[in-house]
């Protein structure tokens, strides 16, 4: 399915669930002492739904690679911070949240994995070079690619006919 906004992607609507589930735990009290690991952990959590959302809008498949990888990798950032929490002690009542967090950064971190090796191995350069002349030969090449597999089929019923009555079989040859 071609996404028309990036809203409609699954993986931005999990990034933003990822970004408020965040604002949410570090508007806890343990975070009022640790001022710039919260900054820090927002900023990196809210960076993830940025770049796929700016990537997506860039237009071409190569510039939303890059985004994508930068969302990956404020994804590590986001579950590289969280891992420092579990083990810090002044965040241990917190310990629940911060693992339905990883759980999820981990999820969107598979998801971008998947849609990168997507687009690496897609021949399309992105919706930037789509015109109506790619539009047309796509639709051509498409019709064609039917018609053949049709004439495919007629071929292999015509010819599993023409093996079960030797008459059909000399027939075909004149």
């Amino acid at each position: 399915m071609g996404y028309k906004r990036f809203e409609e992607l699954p993986v931005w609507q999990a990034s933003i669930e990822l970004a408020l589930a965040t604002y949410a735990i570090t508007a806890q009290p343990p975070f009022r002492r640790q001022h710039s690991l919260r900054d820090q952990l927002e900023r990196a959590a809210l960076s993830v739904s940025n770049n796929i959302a700016e990537g997506f809008e860039r237009g071409t498949n190569q510039e939303l690679l890059t985004f994508l990888y930068i969302a990956r990798g404020s994804a590590g950032e986001t579950r590289s911070m969280l891992c420092l929490l579990e083990r810090m002690l002044g965040f241990r009542d917190l310990e629940s949240g911060i693992l339905n967090l990883k759980s999820s950064v981990e999820s969107i971190s598979r998801q971008l994995g998947a849609w990168i090796r997507s687009l690496r191995d897609s021949e399309m350069k992105g919706q930037r070079y789509v015109t109506e002349k790619t539009r047309r030969a796509d639709k051509a090449r498409q019709e064609r690619e039917e018609f053949l597999k049709k004439l495919e089929r007629i071929r292999k019923e015509g010819g599993s006919a023409a093996d079960s009555s030797g008459t059909a079989s000399a027939t075909q040859k004149v």
